[in-house]
C-alpha cells in the first residue's frame, strides 16, 4: 500500500522477473505522460520503487499524486 511519508507517497512493488517490472514501469510511464505527472522511481531487478509528489504545489502530496497512485494500482494488478 501507499505510505505518506517526507511529504511523498511511496510503494515498493515486486515482479516475476525484470522483464515484468520493466514493462510494468513502461506501462505506468505512458500513463503519467498523460496525466503530465511524473514518478521519481527506481528499478533494481524485479523491484521498483516509486515516490510521488507534486513539485508546483511545493513538493507535497496533492490529489494529482493520489490520481497517479490509484492508476499504478490498477497497472500492478495486471502484473500479479
Amino acid at each position: 500500500m501507499w505510505e505518506e511519508v517526507d511529504h511523498q507517497l511511496k510503494r515498493n512493488f515486486q515482479f516475476k522477473d525484470f522483464i515484468q517490472a520493466f514493462a510494468f514501469m513502461t506501462e505506468v510511464a505512458f500513463h503519467a505522460e498523460k496525466q503530465g505527472h511524473h514518478p521519481n522511481w527506481s528499478n533494481v531487478y524485479n523491484r521498483v520503487e516509486i515516490c510521488l509528489n507534486t513539485h508546483d504545489a511545493g513538493n507535497i502530496v496533492t490529489e494529482k499524486d493520489w490520481l497517479l497512485a490509484r492508476t499504478i494500482d490498477v497497472i500492478y494488478v495486471k502484473y500479479q
